[in-house]
């Protein structure tokens, strides 16, 4: 348990964040379940629209700590490889 004023403010703090990155991370989860739906309906403009949709929520995850660089290029390149591989 938390003794000094400091470890308690850091303690709060802590918890502030969590909340906040959780949501934030319960958010890309939603649209990239949003791409996956579209992908397995196998609609091709419903997904494209639904990776266009979630792109800048990924980006914003990276940006704010939530998420590694890498692991978005990643997951954005798979995603879209499969989206354009409906269309062929």
């Amino acid at each position: 348990m938390a003794n000094s004023p400091q470890a308690k403010k850091r303690a709060r703090q802590n918890e502030r964040r969590f909340a906040v990155n959780k949501a934030r991370r319960s958010r890309i989860r939603t649209y990239l379940r949003k791409v996956e739906e579209a992908i397995a309906s196998g609609d091709q403009a419903a997904a494209a629209t639904a990776l266009r949709e979630a792109q800048p929520e990924l980006m914003r995850g990276v940006t704010k700590g939530v998420l590694h660089k890498n692991t978005v290029a990643r997951k954005m390149s798979r995603l879209s490889a499969r989206v354009k591989a409906l269309g062929a």
